[in-house]
């Protein structure tokens, strides 16, 4: 593992660009310039918040968007490696959906409602292109201590035989896929649009059926168009910045 070392270059708390996005850039350059090589383990979350003086939050925001754009990978139980093939030069995008969503200084939660193998509805059956059983996830974001929105995922189960096994409600879907899904992910088709709310969703986010909702869905497609994952989001506020960044890599 890369040894805890005084950072040469720290974050900026006069800057407007946020401290998370500093430790993302900060983390990248080392890796970029070879500091910290391929197949290397990156300093531990508590390492590098010692190293840089910030929150154990804004690392993990930090790592988990390193991780998302293939700079970075997890493995359960050994730390955090850099990647073997870095990401080819191009343009990536970001989508960022916790504070930016709510606004700085937010407090926020996940919660596991439920999950396990399911049988698909027709409308997953048209998303994921298959008909086999899924791993059905739903997970309650929690922001200040009110119901923000619900998460709801759907994997084949043959595209992640070992789901079961795998910490769903922390670890983002697009790493959870990265790591055990048998393929890798090519690209992902994101959807936004204003829905109602059904009496389910509204049981649990604490409104009204039929009210207002904003719907995010993704899905998640491998090499040769096969769809590895979908995942919808229902958010039931009215407070919403959904902030895209399209992001020159290398």
């Amino acid at each position: 593992m890369i040894t805890e070392k005084i950072a040469e270059k720290t974050v900026d708390r006069e800057s407007q660009q946020k401290l998370y996005v500093q430790m993302e850039e900060i983390i990248r350059e080392r890796i970029v310039t070879g500091e910290w090589p391929s197949g290397s383990q990156i300093p531990t979350e508590d390492d590098l918040c010692r190293m840089y003086d910030v929150s154990k939050a804004t690392v993990r925001m930090a790592i988990a968007e390193l991780v998302r754009s293939s700079y970075l990978r997890k493995h359960q139980g050994r730390g955090t490696f850099v990647s073997q093939c870095l990401p080819n030069h191009g343009i990536t995008m970001k989508t960022l959906l916790t504070e930016d969503m709510f606004g700085e200084g937010v407090v926020a939660r996940k919660e596991l409602l439920m999950r396990g193998p399911k049988a698909p509805t027709e409308e997953i059956k048209t998303h994921l292109g298959a008909a086999g059983e899924v791993y059905y996830i739903l997970c309650k974001r929690m922001v200040n201590g009110e119901p923000a929105y619900l998460e709801e995922s759907f994997i084949p189960l043959e595209v992640m035989p070992d789901i079961d096994q795998a910490d769903v409600c922390q670890t983002p879907l697009y790493e959870l896929v990265q790591e055990r899904a048998t393929k890798k992910i090519q690209k992902v088709v994101q959807m936004i649009e204003l829905g109602e709310m059904s009496e389910d969703a509204a049981s649990i986010l604490k409104n009204e059926k039929g009210s207002s909702m904003l719907l995010l869905h993704r899905l998640f497609v491998g090499h040769g168009g096969r769809a590895l994952a979908y995942t919808r989001l229902m958010g039931s506020g009215t407070k919403y910045k959904l902030q895209t960044e399209l992001v020159q890599i290398g």
